[in-house]
């Protein structure tokens, strides 16, 4: 079905070839029998357009598409010498002889490349559209996929956790169920959106990081600084919180006590700059930082949401870990 946009894009681009066509731009002056080839020329053009090309072309069928073609340009050349030039031109040696092949060529198929190309554009347009509105699709279902697999992790870790606590009988179990709630409460139901607040962010993961200080007691020290955080500024949520929570999982797998973990946050300009450094005992039942199933979720979604526009570098000494991302935010 061809649609209202269209039918003014053909009526506008056939009105601008039908001024070239008709106008002898060597001899400046206006020539009106060029009209009727138009005419003749575009309505072969529209059979080629609207039913050779989709049923021909596009579907591969090349041979075929190339045989009508020949047949019609033939058909158009012989209505050009034996009706329209006897007709138009029924005193002038024109209409008398066939100028040959190439000659009659050289008139016919100009305007009906230009033509039929009018219409292989805008077809091509119309796919590429289709195309980029595909890929969205599939790239904020492949987010939202992501972003889903966020919450069961966070989920499990930290139910393991709670579920040792409460076997011990610990008196933190019921500030630890408390500030687990509020950060679930955040994940689920604000930050739906592709990009949050910065400091709505920031401020869930203060008290991320406050559950997991709860878990770890006296065995260590857990430094959280914030300097220069420039507000207005969005970001897109859960990405931050994959690293802390990786840091705490494996300072906490092999040792019982000191434990350092410093966390660390400044704005330069529009990039966010965040470094992320623990110390830990070699496990060899747990992935290393660099293997795990949250840091291959969050690569993934820092390539689909910040591509060019982040760095991560993450390293691995004897002992301990440091997660360095530069993110360039926007603005609300």
């Amino acid at each position: 079905m061809v649609k209202k946009r269209e039918v003014l894009f053909q009526l506008v681009f056939h009105a601008l070839v039908l001024t070239f066509f008709v106008y002898n731009w060597y001899a400046q002056e206006f020539r009106p029998d060029r009209i009727w080839f138009f005419i003749m020329y575009a309505l072969a053009s529209f059979f080629v357009s609207y039913y050779m090309m989709p049923k021909f072309f596009y579907t591969k069928k090349y041979y075929v598409f190339a045989g009508l073609l020949v047949v019609l340009i033939g058909i158009l050349i012989g209505l050009e010498e034996l009706v329209l030039e006897p007709a138009l031109f029924p005193d002038s040696s024109r209409a008398k002889r066939f100028p040959g092949i190439l000659p009659s060529l050289a008139g016919v198929l100009p305007v009906m490349a230009v033509l039929t190309g009018g219409k292989f554009a805008w077809d091509s347009f119309q796919k590429q559209l289709e195309i980029d509105d595909l890929q969205s699709v599939i790239q904020e279902s492949e987010l939202q996929f992501l972003r889903s697999q966020v919450n069961p992790h966070f989920l499990f870790n930290n139910l393991n956790n709670l579920y040792s606590y409460a076997l011990e009988g610990s008196t933190k179990t019921p500030e630890i169920i408390l500030e687990l709630s509020g950060v679930l409460r955040y994940m689920l139901y604000e930050c739906k959106e592709e990009l949050v607040p910065l400091d709505k962010e920031l401020e869930q993961l203060g008290n991320f990081i406050r559950l997991y200080k709860l878990q770890i007691e006296e065995r260590g020290n857990v430094d959280f600084h914030t300097k220069a955080i420039g507000r207005g500024y969005k970001i897109a949520p859960l990405i931050l919180i994959v690293f802390i929570e990786n840091a705490f999982k494996h300072s906490q797998s092999g040792q019982s006590s000191d434990i350092e973990i410093s966390i660390n946050l400044e704005m330069e300009g529009n990039t966010l700059k965040f470094q992320c450094r623990n110390n830990f005992e070699k496990n060899e039942g747990l992935d290393t930082v660099a293997k795990g199933i949250g840091l291959a979720n969050v690569r993934k979604r820092l390539a689909l949401l910040y591509p060019k526009k982040h760095k991560l570098d993450i390293n691995e000494e004897t002992g301990s870990y440091e997660v360095n991302l530069s993110l360039e935010l926007q603005k609300a």
